[in-house]
């Protein structure tokens, strides 16, 4: 087997920063999108309960049309 190659100190450093830099921009971008996703979350959620309720109604109603004197 071939012996390890010396890594330059100058790739070591860029590379780890790069690194670095990367970690960094990575938190401030989830920083940033966690809110809106948050927003997003809620909106579907308030949709979702409208949709139930609507969806509750139109039942009752069918109930309700369903259920004449004239049966």
């Amino acid at each position: 087997m071939i012996p390890p190659v010396e890594v330059s100190p100058l790739i070591k450093f860029t590379r780890y920063s790069a690194l670095f830099i990367g970690m960094i921009y990575g938190k401030k971008r989830y920083d940033y999108l966690k809110p809106i996703a948050a927003e997003e979350r809620r909106i579907e959620e308030e949709e979702k309960k409208k949709q139930e309720e609507l969806a509750r109604i139109a039942k009752a109603l069918a109930e309700a049309s369903e259920d004449t004197i004239l049966k």
